[in-house]
């Protein structure tokens, strides 16, 4: 599953889209540089249902922003993604 497919099934199970998250998580401190993937995968299961996987998608959103690895994108992996960034606003808004 590609990053972006994470973050589209996140938001799919939860309603909420990664952006939202952002937002929830700088709220509640979760952006902190000191707070670790622990504490923010405990809130991510118990409040929202998210497994590991799927939690650390989120994690890497939350303290790193959009831009991942491009060595990932236009690989033929289970982990391939189409672009260096993540789309963040909702599967409605992203682009063709």
């Amino acid at each position: 599953m590609s990053f972006q497919a994470y973050l589209d099934t996140i938001e799919d199970k939860t309603g909420l889209t990664p952006r939202e998250f952002i937002n929830l998580a700088k709220s509640r401190g979760y952006d902190d540089p000191s707070v670790k993937a622990g504490a923010i995968l405990d809130w991510l299961k118990t409040d929202y249902g998210l497994g590991r996987g799927h939690g650390m998608a989120l994690v890497h959103v939350i303290k790193k922003g959009p831009q991942i690895d491009g060595k990932h994108v236009g690989t033929t992996g289970s982990h391939s993604d189409e672009s260096d960034l993540l789309w963040l606003d909702g599967k409605a808004t992203k682009p063709a």
